[in-house]
């Protein structure tokens, strides 16, 4: 067995993608790949590779080179891969194989861009997270920005049956109206480092809603963590976060939201819909030395009193300026800028899904009955 281990620790294994807007998707790709192998290696596409064969990104190229490193199983990233993965540059950077998901990825010309390792048979295949694509949250902001659900009788009436929101893996959102991700406790595991702080560990605690999360996330979490040893992230149930955000936020809810913010390399724990405020209790439990929070404004508790007025009666409340101002808010706002550029690659790019998704087909059946011929001819 200990052979074993350690032939896979000499593997090396290649992914690579656009990795838009990443998020618990594409970690658990990535989580799933590196367990094949000792080394994971991650190419990532430039911004105009990605838009001449599906679109215009959300997100810049060193936007995503950034949020790629920051993902814990991630080993080395690769700027600027090629669309096409070719046995060149497995070579090149010593791959084995590389690895992807088990959904299509095709050219602007419609060749799938893993066929020349196919062929070479260096191509390993894991299951995509189903409920999540770079697409969908697309669509949600899309969704996001329409203004029928604002005094929509509908969309009233799932708010006021929204208390078990971000608890139930059944729910719709009141806030996008999309069906969303259904979480398992295996997969909180899978993503879960599993540490506990150690005695002389120093605890920071940052609280927040960390909807779609984003470079601006990652630069202040890296931030806290520099004040410590061991970094806990609060997440705020969706009820929460759509009481002082407004609108139809949270764009991902809560379970989604935690397995985006566990897979960040800076983070050791998670708690579950923390409470908005603070408290002496958390701290006490958690044996809290540090509570920061970054330059946005602090709303309010629902009772209109300070969610930081414990840690700042303990002295140990710090205000961190992480370099970025980027929100959550400064997405929608790009995607409403290119909404109809968006839409029209949301479209397009399910017209080719569903061209090769037919061609698939019509081969299985070919070979399928070219099989059935061959048995009965024999």
């Amino acid at each position: 067995m200990s052979d074993n281990k350690e032939d896979k620790k000499q593997i090396r294994v290649w992914c690579d993608g656009c990795y838009d807007m990443v998020h618990f998707g594409h970690a658990n790709s990535l989580r799933q790949a590196k367990a094949l192998g000792g080394v994971l290696i991650v190419g990532v596409h430039t911004d105009e590779e990605i838009s001449k064969h599906k679109g215009p990104p959300v997100f810049t190229q060193e936007e995503r080179y950034k949020m790629v490193r920051a993902i814990k199983w991630v080993d080395q990233v690769v700027e600027g891969a090629p669309y096409v993965t070719t046995l060149e540059t497995l070579d090149k950077y010593q791959c084995d194989f590389c690895v992807h998901g088990d959904d299509i990825t095709v050219t602007a010309d419609g060749i799938d861009t893993y066929h020349l390792v196919k062929e070479a048979g260096r191509y390993r295949e894991v299951n995509r997270t189903a409920g999540v694509s770079t697409t969908d949250l697309v669509g949600r902001m899309l969704l996001l920005t329409r203004e029928h659900f604002k005094g929509d009788k509908e969309y009233t009436v799932a708010l006021e049956h929204s208390s078990n929101l971000g608890t139930d893996s059944t729910a719709r959102s009141p806030y996008t109206g999309c069906s969303q991700f259904l979480p398992t406790t295996q997969k909180i595991i899978q993503f879960s480092s599993g540490l506990s702080p150690k005695p002389t560990d120093k605890v920071v605690y940052v609280a927040g809603a960390f909807d779609l999360f984003h470079v601006g996330h990652l630069d202040f979490l890296e931030a806290a963590h520099a004040h410590g040893d061991f970094l806990i992230v609060g997440l705020h149930t969706d009820l929460e976060v759509n009481r002082y955000k407004g609108s139809n936020y949270p764009i991902m809810n809560l379970h989604e939201r935690v397995l985006s913010v566990l897979a960040c390399k800076y983070v050791h724990e998670v708690v579950i819909g923390a409470p908005y405020s603070v408290t002496a209790e958390l701290m006490d439990h958690f044996r809290v030395e540090v509570v920061c929070h970054g330059l946005t404004p602090i709303a309010l508790d629902a009772d209109g009193s300070d969610p930081y007025k414990v840690p700042k009666q303990r002295g140990c409340f710090k205000v961190l300026n992480s370099g970025n101002s980027m929100t959550t808010e400064d997405i929608v706002q790009r995607i409403i800028r290119h909404r109809l550029e968006f839409e029209e690659r949301n479209t397009r790019k399910e017209k080719k899904e569903i061209a090769q998704m037919k061609s698939t087909q019509k081969e299985h059946i070919k070979q399928n009955g070219n099989c059935e011929y061959k048995a009965y001819s024999g």
